[in-house]
C-alpha cells in the first residue's frame, strides 16, 4: 500500500519520492510549536474580516505574506537569519546546535476594497484569494493579491521618513490658547507669516492666535521656508504598482507566476489568462472550456500552477478530479492538453458523492517539475509527469468522514476547499482537515506520518469519537464508496467539527517550517 494508507503505486520500482528516487524512507519528525500570531483568548468572538484566506512564503523563506477576508495582506519577515543576528547569540548558537526559523510582523495594507458590478448587480468581496511573491527588484519586495475579479501588483520598500526643519518659530512655543504653534496653518518657527486675499490685501489674523501674542519690536526682519529633510528612520510602505482588472467574468481561483519573471497567469471557473507584469491592460487567454452551449457544461477549472522551471508548461485541475498538462509552445489557444492525469474509476464504487469528492481543490509542483501533487476532498494524491494513468502515491485525509458524507452534503462542507503543500525537499507532503488539524505525509512508501492540532500543543493525544450510525443515504454511501481507516485514526478531538477547518498552509522552502490558518491565527510549527 502507499503511504497514508491509499491505493497501491503503478510500479513497484517506480520512485515516489518528489524530490528523487532510489533512497529510504525518512524517519518521522518530531514537529514542534513555534510562534502564533493573533492568537484569539477563550470566548473571544472573531470576527468575518479577520479570518486568514491565504498564506505565502517567498522563494527565499525569509519572508511571509498572509491575507485575509477583510482584503488586508500582512507581511512577516524572518528574524533569526544570520546577518540580523549579534555575534555572541551566533556564538552561543553555534554551541546549542542550529535554530529553527522565527518571524516577526513586518507591516500591513489594505489590498482589496469592496466593490460593486453595476452591470451585473453583484457584490465583489474584498477577500484575498491568492497572495504570490514575485522577483526580487532593487530591495523591494513584490507580491501579487487578487480577490475574485481584480488582481493587483504590489510593491513593498522600504522608504526614508521625511521632516519639515528649519522652522520661523520653535515648535515647543505655545500660543495663548493652549495651542502649538507647529499646528496654526500661518505660524513657523521664528515670526508671523501673513497670508494675502485675492486682491491682494492681508488676510486678518485668524482666531487661533492668542491674545497675549505680541508680533517682535520693529516688525519681523526676515522670513524663510522651511526645509524638508530626510530623517535616517525608515518605514516600509507598501505601493499598489499594477492593477489587472476587467478580463474574468468568473471567480478568480488561482495566481501563479513564471519562471521567466516576466509573466503570470490568473484562473477563473471557466479560462486562463496570461499576463505580463508589466502590461496591465491587455491578457491572452490561453485556456478556455466555456461550452457554446452553458448547459453542455460539464466541468470547470478548480487551479492552475505554472512548471517551476519550464516556462512554457503549466497545469490546471478540473472539478472532474483530472489534471491537464498544457505546453503553450503548441497553439496560442491551448485548447488541446499535452498530458491528462486521471485515475480511472473502480467498477461498481460510483455513488451520488463521487464527483463531489472527486474535484481537485489545489495542485502543486514540486520544486524539481517531476511530481505534482493535487488535493481533493477525501485525499491527497502524487502525480509523476511521466505516468498519467495512475498517482503514484495516495493518502488518506480524513477517512473516517467517508459514512458522514450525507451530513457534510447537507451542511454544505463538502464544498470546502483545502490547500496541499510539499516540502523543499520534495520528501514529505501536508494538507489540512477538520477541527483545526493538518496532516503531514512522507512521500515515499512506508514513511510515518503525524496528525497535528493548530494549537500551542499540536501534539496532545486526541481521542477518536465512537462511531455512531448514520443515516440511510450516509450508509449507502459507506457500502458503495469503501471501508473507513483503521482505528484511532479520527483524530480530531472527539467530535465532529466541521466549522473548524484548517485550509491554508504553507511549508518553507529551505525548512521543515509549516505555517497554517486557524480562524484568524497563524501558526508555525517547525521539526
Amino acid at each position: 500500500m502507499s503511504a497514508g494508507g491509499g491505493g497501491s503505486p503503478a510500479s513497484g520500482s517506480q520512485q515516489v519520492g518528489a524530490g528523487g528516487g532510489g533512497r529510504q524512507p525518512q524517519p518521522a519528525l518530531e514537529w514542534k510549536f513555534s510562534q502564533v500570531f493573533g492568537e484569539r483568548a477563550a470566548g473571544e468572538e472573531v470576527q468575518e474580516v479577520d479570518i486568514i484566506s491565504a498564506i505565502e512564503f517567498d522563494k527565499s523563506g525569509e519572508h511571509l505574506a498572509t491575507g485575509d477576508r477583510g482584503g488586508r495582506v500582512v507581511l512577516f519577515e524572518r528574524t533569526d537569519s544570520r546577518e540580523q543576528r549579534a555575534r555572541r547569540e551566533l556564538e552561543r548558537a553555534d554551541s546549542v546546535g542550529p535554530r529553527h526559523p522565527e518571524y516577526r510582523y513586518s507591516t500591513e495594507f489594505q489590498s482589496h476594497e469592496p466593490e460593486f458590478d453595476y452591470l451585473k448587480s453583484l457584490e465583489i468581496e474584498e477577500k484575498i484569494n491568492k497572495i504570490r511573491w514575485c522577483q526580487t527588484a532593487n530591495g523591494a519586495r513584490l507580491l501579487l493579491s487578487t480577490n475574485d475579479k481584480t488582481i493587483k501588483l504590489w510593491k513593498v520598500a522600504e522608504k526614508k521618513l521625511k521632516n519639515v526643519s528649519n522652522l520661523n518659530l520653535d515648535p515647543s512655543v505655545r500660543l495663548g490658547n493652549g495651542s502649538s504653534v507647529s499646528s496654526s496653518p500661518v505660524l513657523g518657527p521664528r515670526g508671523f507669516t501673513p497670508r494675502l486675499s485675492m486682491n491682494g490685501g492681508a488676510v486678518p489674523r485668524p482666531p487661533l492666535l492668542g491674545s497675549d501674542f505680541d508680533f517682535p519690536p520693529g516688525g519681523i526682519p526676515s522670513l524663510h521656508l522651511p526645509l524638508v529633510v530626510w530623517s535616517n528612520e525608515t518605514a516600509l510602505v507598501a505601493r499598489c504598482r499594477r492593477v489587472y482588472a476587467n478580463a474574468h467574468a468568473y471567480h478568480i481561483n488561482s495566481v501563479s507566476n513564471n519562471s521567466d519573471c516576466e509573466t503570470f497567469i490568473s484562473a477563473d471557473d471557466l479560462r486562463v489568462n496570461l499576463w505580463n507584469l508589466e502590461v496591465s491592460d491587455q491578457s491572452f487567454n490561453i485556456v478556455d472550456i466555456k461550452p457554446v452551449n452553458m448547459e453542455d457544461l460539464t466541468e470547470v477549472i478548480t487551479s492552475a500552477e505554472f512548471h517551476p522551471t519550464h516556462c512554457n508548461v503549466l497545469a490546471y485541475s478540473s472539478s472532474k478530479g483530472s489534471i491537464r498538462l498544457i505546453d503553450m509552445r503548441q497553439s496560442a489557444l491551448c485548447d488541446r492538453h499535452s498530458k491528462l492525469f486521471e485515475e480511472s474509476e473502480p467498477p461498481g464504487t460510483r455513488s451520488f458523492f463521487t464527483e463531489i469528492i472527486a474535484s481537485i481543490s489545489d495542485i502543486k509542483f514540486a520544486r524539481g517539475g517531476r511530481y505534482i501533487l493535487s488535493r481533493d476532498y477525501m485525499t491527497l494524491k502524487l502525480w509523476d509527469i511521466n505516468m498519467e494513468a495512475a498517482p503514484v502515491a495516495t493518502y488518506r485525509v480524513h477517512e473516517y468522514l467517508r459514512p458522514k458524507l450525507c451530513d457534510l452534503y447537507e451542511n454544505d462542507s463538502i464544498f470546502d476547499k483545502f490547500e496541499c503543500c510539499l516540502s523543499g525537499d520534495g520528501e514529505r507532503v501536508a494538507t489540512g482537515s477538520y477541527s483545526n488539524v493538518f496532516r503531514v505525509f512522507g512521500a515515499m512508501p512506508g514513511s510515518e506520518e503525524a496528525t497535528l492540532e493548530a494549537s500551542k500543543t499540536p501534539n496532545r493525544r486526541l481521542v477518536p469519537p465512537p462511531s455512531r450510525p448514520g443515516s440511510r443515504l450516509a450508509n449507502l454511501a459507506r457500502g458503495r464508496l469503501g471501508g473507513s481507516e483503521s482505528p484511532g485514526t479520527e483524530m480530531n478531538g472527539g467530535a465532529y467539527d466541521f466549522t473548524s477547518k484548517l485550509l491554508h498552509l504553507a511549508w518553507h522552502p529551505m525548512s521543515n517550517v509549516i505555517a497554517c490558518a486557524a480562524s484568524n491565527s497563524l501558526y508555525m510549527y517547525y521539526a
